[in-house]
């Protein structure tokens, strides 16, 4: 119903600017809300494209007039020339090993039938067969995020329809709906399902990008940006094993995004699979700098080259499963790793999220970044006391942001615990910060 509404207000907000509205469908009318695309008048900072044009956001430049619009009849494509830039003749063109093979180089892509779905069938022909793409969930027959897409598959841990009888350790991702969340997973020999979600995806990244930044030399500090809902065993990884700073922020990719600007090289993924790596202007320049010194050691200067071009495929600007895919496809065939292998990195922590009523969620009061409660009274303490029954396991409560319901996440060392954990805990939440309704039950 507000659809009408919000398509006026794009409109009145461009002609404001002195620009002009276009649909894509050629008898376009004012209130067509299925696609409507703006083009603003030349003499406008601002300009978005004409129908079926790409748009690439380039953190390199102010106006991205050298890569902002590109049309699919164009071979430059932005994303895919920067991910076939990696490689040539069966090698990586920086250090000439080779890469994945022809049947590792295929994915299943469940697109959620979705926009993104759309948009990766158009981009697939200018890969060169360097990635093979099946897009499944395509939009031609289902609906959008209807027992597909990345949140449900994060949700309900299993296959989307449409990816149902993937082959065992087939790799496959999920994108959700308007393409901004992205995550993995396959089905072992066992046929046991694996997800890896967006704490996998930044461990993976990071080590990519802190493997390159060692070999350049160059004095740059990344740090990886997590909230609560983050696995505990990617957090010891990542500061225990790789001796990358973590730092946990607030629920919310905009505390994400603001904190990892703090750093040379941010990456930050919420556990749903949206986020993305911001490099700040400083680590860019020295990064380009010296890609193009040839005086400096060829390992170096080839470690530069690696991250420019890392630089140039992710979208710094959002999070972008299309960029995000391209990203991690090059980097597992840059470190010739099967989805198994990256799997293996480490092992999450079961963990388990419920939901409580409450008569008022503002009861609930929270600090250190949601991890711990300061109201009501003596809830922190009980949830301290259930902890310390379990091993390895940590429990916190938030407010909802939109209804009165108290949010719960446990994980422990089994599942079972993790279950029992958030339960006891579910149960001191209804009885101290005002349950209604019938008292939470266990899950069987």
């Amino acid at each position: 119903p507000s659809s009408l509404n919000l398509a006026q207000a794009v409109i009145d907000g461009v002609s404001a600017l002195d620009g002009t509205y276009q649909g894509i469908n050629p008898e376009f009318k004012p209130d067509d809300l299925l696609n409507k695309s703006l083009s603003l008048k030349s003499k406008s900072k601002l300009f978005i494209p004409p129908p079926d044009s790409f748009i690439f956001h380039c953190k390199a430049c102010n106006t991205c007039q050298s890569c902002s619009v590109l049309t699919p009849s164009s071979n430059k494509l932005k994303l895919p020339r920067t991910y076939t830039g990696f490689f040539e003749n069966g090698h990586i063109i920086y250090n000439k090993t080779p890469y994945h093979p022809e049947e590792l180089r295929q994915l299943n892509v469940d697109g959620a039938n979705g926009i993104g779905a759309l948009k990766l069938q158009e981009l697939e022909p200018y890969l060169e067969k360097k990635l093979q793409l099946k897009v499944h969930n395509n939009g031609v027959n289902g609906k959008l995020n209807y027992l597909c897409g990345a949140d449900f598959v994060k949700v309900q841990q299993k296959l989307p329809h449409g990816l149902l009888h993937i082959k065992t350790n087939e790799r496959s991702c999920s994108f959700d709906g308007d393409a901004d969340r992205i995550v993995y997973y396959y089905i072992d020999e066992s046929g046991c399902f694996h997800l890896l979600d967006g704490d996998k995806i930044a461990t993976l990244i990071t080590i990519f990008l802190q493997e390159l930044l060692v070999k350049t030399d160059l004095d740059l500090q990344i740090a990886v940006i997590q909230t609560a809902y983050a696995n505990g065993s990617s957090t010891r990884y990542i500061t225990e094993v790789m001796k990358v700073p973590v730092h946990c922020v607030n629920t919310g990719v905009k505390y994400l995004h603001h904190k990892a600007q703090e750093f040379d090289v941010g990456v930050y993924f919420e556990a749903n699979g949206h986020g993305t790596v911001l490099f700040s202007k400083t680590a860019e320049n020295k990064i380009r700098q010296l890609a193009q010194d040839n005086n400096q050691l060829v390992e170096r200067i080839n470690a530069a080259k690696m991250l420019e071009n890392t630089i140039d495929l992710i979208n710094q600007t959002v999070g972008d499963a299309i960029s995000d895919l391209l990203t991690i496809e090059a980097i597992l065939s840059i470190k010739g790793f099967t989805i198994q292998q990256w799997d293996s990195i480490y092992t999450d922590l079961p963990n388990r999220q419920l939901k409580v009523k409450v008569s008022d969620r503002q009861i609930i009061v929270t600090v250190d970044a949601g991890k711990r409660v300061v109201s009501p009274a003596g809830l922190q303490q009980n949830i301290d006391a259930l902890v310390k029954k379990y091993n390895l396991s940590r429990a916190f409560v938030r407010p909802s942001g939109t209804e009165d319901v108290v949010r719960i996440y446990a994980e422990a060392e089994t599942q079972s615990n993790a279950d029992t954990l958030a339960h006891e805990v579910s149960l001191v939440v209804y009885k101290l910060a005002g349950g209604v309704g019938e008292e939470p039950k266990l899950l069987h």
